[in-house]
């Protein structure tokens, strides 16, 4: 629910556009991440669950470490996003890595963005694109159906703060999930049938649309598949767990799906059983959400420093770097030594440059930050050690627009009155902003294949839908195709 604070937090926003926290606004363009069409409504003034009245006011945040603090802040616990599971307020007079920042802001069950906030738009019926007359009419019909959407979310419950966004599963179903079970099929038929059952998991399922959509083309146009199939969502979300849940029951059991379906409500970083037999592995726009630590390296050592959070007793964050390495962030940096022979990095601009850069007055002897996707490291494990035959398909961001300074840097945004808002930090109010990484798709696939033992192909969004989607239903009569040249800026990776 909205709350006086979140209105003053957002009166701020507009007021106040010399923030150092305010960006400029995001473009209407639904291409290249998850916008929703700009439209503008009046302020609430809801108090939201999971907040007190306690909590302070937002002012905007500060980028100087108060050193004359740090005496005070160093008698505040350590704390992770595990120990913070259970907690209804959000924390104070503690700190964290980076990554349990950003955890718990994503994923708290109380207060967490994917857990309270997120409404993921659905388009209803497919979209007619031979109908119409180009990729132009498509985004004025899909213009057309989110404000639909979203009004009638709000004559149920007015939300000027609602988190919608889109993924190419709803806007283009059924015709994306189907492309997925062409390959889940084909592959299957090739390794493992008649020998072994088709095992599928889903992580992060949203509504649930691409199970649906797989699950009826198998029964459709491989009735002997269908007969085989189980299909299994881990979803840490119960709210997205429950949504997904209510389509089973209102569409898949008419259907006779039910009996192929498991719903997990559990984090895959919990996840204890251990699968033995050849499974299928979907994880479509998940690493974008996986959370990152943040490392600066010293321009004269090369020496790696970690970002660590302070939230103060007023709910303020303060973001400094230790040259104390958390066990998980040193080994990533061994594994991707090991596995890559190149990638980008804070300090690949010459030695001179780096000297120059010294000398200047005021300036920081640390680079900017690189975000490392420690969090995805311990998912290819659990890959590895719970899901030994497993085969991966993932699609996902491989480059982001507006994104903020640093190496492998994130988007961090929220919607207001139905326009975007972006940031320039990720240390933001937590559970209402989005917080999404690119993936480096050349290192994340060197690191899968040094830890799991298994090679891996990488196709640009369009070549893999060309070769697998009914491409004839999603053209438009000009010839466009905007399940092709949508999503230009994504990547899908399987295991071989």
């Amino acid at each position: 629910m909205d709350s006086p604070v979140l209105t003053q937090l957002f009166r701020q926003l507009f007021s106040h556009r010399a923030s150092r926290c305010l960006a400029r606004k995001l473009p209407t363009n639904l291409l290249a991440a998850r916008h929703a069409p700009i439209q503008r409504r009046g302020l609430a003034s809801r108090r939201m669950e999971g907040e007190t009245k306690s909590e302070s006011r937002w002012v905007p945040r500060q980028h100087v470490y108060p050193e004359g603090r740090t005496e005070e802040f160093e008698r505040y616990p350590m704390v992770t996003s595990d120990m913070l599971r259970n907690r209804r307020e959000r924390p104070r007079r503690v700190k964290m890595l980076l990554r349990d920042f950003i955890e718990d802001s994503l994923y708290n069950p109380n207060y967490g963005y994917f857990s309270k906030q997120v409404v993921i738009f659905s388009a209803g019926e497919p979209f007619d694109f031979s109908a119409m007359a180009s990729e132009k009419e498509f985004f004025q019909q899909l213009s057309h159906r989110y404000t639909e959407f979203e009004d009638k979310l709000d004559y149920q419950e007015y939300n000027e703060l609602r988190q919608l966004w889109h993924t190419p599963t709803e806007l283009f179903s059924p015709y994306y999930g189907e492309a997925i079970a062409r390959y889940l099929v084909e592959d299957y038929k090739y390794n493992f049938y008649p020998y072994h059952d088709m095992n599928i998991y889903e992580m992060g399922a949203g509504n649930g649309t691409m199970m649906l959509n797989v699950l009826d083309y198998i029964r459709e146009m491989h009735p002997e598949v269908y007969e085989r199939t189980k299909y299994k969502i881990i979803e840490i979300s119960t709210n997205l767990a429950g949504l997904q849940q209510s389509g089973l029951a209102a569409s898949a059991y008419a259907k006779g799906h039910a009996s192929k379906v498991e719903i997990v409500n559990t984090s895959i970083f919990d996840w204890n059983t251990y699968v033995s037999s050849p499974c299928y592995f979907l994880a479509l726009e998940v690493f974008d959400n996986f959370a990152h630590d943040a490392l600066k390296y010293d321009f004269e050592t090369g020496q790696p420093f970690q970002s660590q959070v302070v939230i103060d007793p007023r709910g303020e964050f303060f973001e400094y770097y230790t040259r104390d390495l958390d066990p998980l962030a040193a080994q990533f940096l061994e594994r991707r030594d090991a596995a890559c022979t190149s990638y980008p990095h804070p300090l690949q601009s010459s030695r001179l440059a780096h000297k120059l850069r010294t000398l200047l007055p005021f300036r920081s002897h640390l680079t900017l930050p690189e975000y490392i996707p420690t969090r995805l490291m311990q998912f290819f494990d659990i890959l590895y050690q719970k899901f030994p035959n497993h085969k991966l398909i993932t699609s996902d961001f491989h480059s982001l627009p507006d994104a903020i300074p640093g190496i492998n840097a994130p988007v961090v945004q929220t919607r207001y009155q139905r326009q975007t808002i972006p940031v320039t930090t990720p240390l933001v109010h937590q559970g209402y902003f989005d917080i999404l990484f690119p993936t480096d798709f050349q290192v994340v696939e060197a690191m899968y294949t040094a830890i799991t033992g298994k090679f891996t192909r990488v196709y640009s969004h369009g070549e893999f839908m060309s070769g697998r989607a009914d491409i004839e239903e999603t053209q438009t009569r000009n010839g466009e195709n905007p399940l092709l040249s949508w999503y230009k800026n994504a990547s899908v990776m399987i295991t071989l």
